[in-house]
């Protein structure tokens, strides 16, 4: 794990020839999160080694599989998943497998790990997991499960060391800095070049450090405040609200604005609420029956429910282009969120813009860490663009 240019997709491939050829039993999976993405990446640097080293003609390549054959060695190319869609691979079972080389290991999830390493047990040889990444977020559950960190000395990034529990794993910590023997003087600049163009891409992508939020990290500026501050403020409360169920939450925010700044308080963040279940906790949270809740119209029969039950619960004003104009309003403003609100401080960590095939941000926001950023949106995005008051 460690910054660009540090070789590491190049040593996991080369590790793999050389035990492709070795007398010892050897059976690898290649991995990626997308199936698809495999043949353009560790597949093809593979390919390259045995080119390089002239001994591709004495392996047996099975390009649509995306296999390599040497007697009764093998490498095989594997995806978590099939496309970028949630449709899962039906791999094929692991047990015989002694080595697995992941690349971008950041993009898979934790369950992911747990179903793949839960399936390796072959007795033929020891079984080796190999992760390759860029530092993620330090609430990756990869950081979180090997990694101590320690502050840097830049603001806002940290050092990982590995956690001295984990005596069956080894981190290799590398940047550029470690392969300059393979680096060009022209790449070396540019690299160093984001130091002061783009520093948040420096440290992390480029020094490997681990950064206080997600790459693409949408929503940096916000701050805390005191929960007991909250009531005090002179300002009407109105309410978002982004239903929920089996794997998604329930989120409620209570929002109160003033001209460009909004404060917000969470009120919910549950799984498994039913509609009489949100309409009990919103009479036992002695909210108004009078106050706005703008909810995800996506969901009307809920609404109707709700409304039924007597809450003023109405649907929030969406359309082709209301996330991104949503998120835009949500930028140009301060937000203050009080410091009990746990899950509005993590997902305005993690919430973030898709990143293309380079890890650069595109502008388009990713479908996760966004049940409560989406009740915030639903509050002041419907109120903007439809007042229901000239108060607020």
């Amino acid at each position: 794990m460690g910054g660009r240019g540090a070789g590491r997709s190049m040593v996991a491939s080369q590790y793999a020839v050389s035990k492709l050829f070795g007398k010892r039993y050897f059976r690898c999976a290649i991995m990626r999160y997308i199936a698809g993405d495999i043949r353009h990446s560790i597949y093809q640097d593979i390919h390259d080694r045995l080119e390089e080293t002239e001994r591709i003609g004495s392996v047996e390549v099975k390009e649509n599989l995306l296999t390599f054959l040497w007697g009764e060695n093998k490498i095989n190319g594997l995806g978590f998943k099939k496309s970028s869609g949630d449709q899962t691979a039906k791999l094929k079972s692991l047990a015989g497998y002694n080595c697995i080389v992941i690349e971008e290991a950041d993009e898979i999830s934790e369950e992911d790990f747990m179903q793949l390493d839960d399936s390796l047990r072959t007795m033929k040889g020891d079984i080796k997991i190999i992760l390759l990444l860029n530092p993620p977020s330090k609430n990756h559950w990869i950081i979180k499960r090997w990694f101590n960190l320690s502050p840097s000395e830049v603001e806002g990034f940290y050092r990982p060391t590995l956690k001295e529990s984990r005596t069956d794993t080894t981190f290799i910590h590398s940047t550029y800095l470690d392969n300059l023997r393979n680096i060009s003087l022209s790449t070396r600049e540019n690299y160093e070049g984001y130091k002061k163009t783009k520093p948040d891409h420096y440290y992390n992508m480029i020094r490997g450090l681990v950064s206080e939020g997600a790459r693409g990290r949408i929503f940096k500026n916000w701050t805390t405040m005191r929960p007991e501050d909250f009531d005090k403020i002179p300002y009407p409360s109105t309410f978002g609200l982004d239903f929920g169920f089996t794997n998604d939450p329930t989120a409620l925010v209570e929002v109160k604005k003033h001209r460009n700044k909004a404060w917000v308080r969470q009120l919910i963040y549950e799984t498994g609420m039913t509609n009489p279940g949100i309409s009990r906790r919103l009479r036992e949270l002695e909210i108004s029956k009078s106050a706005p809740i703008y909810a995800d119209s996506a969901e009307p029969k809920s609404i109707r429910e709700l409304s039924d039950d007597g809450w003023n619960v109405l649907p929030a004003e969406k359309g082709p282009d209301s996330i991104n104009a949503g998120i835009d309003m949500l930028l140009d403003m301060e937000i203050v969120y009080t410091e009990d609100s746990v899950d509005i401080a993590k997902e305005s960590q993690e919430y973030k813009w898709a990143l293309d095939k380079n890890k650069e941000p595109t502008n388009k926001p990713i479908d996760k860490w966004n049940h409560g950023m989406d009740a915030i949106r639903y509050d002041i995005y419907t109120e903007k663009v439809m007042p229901v008051a000239d108060a607020f």
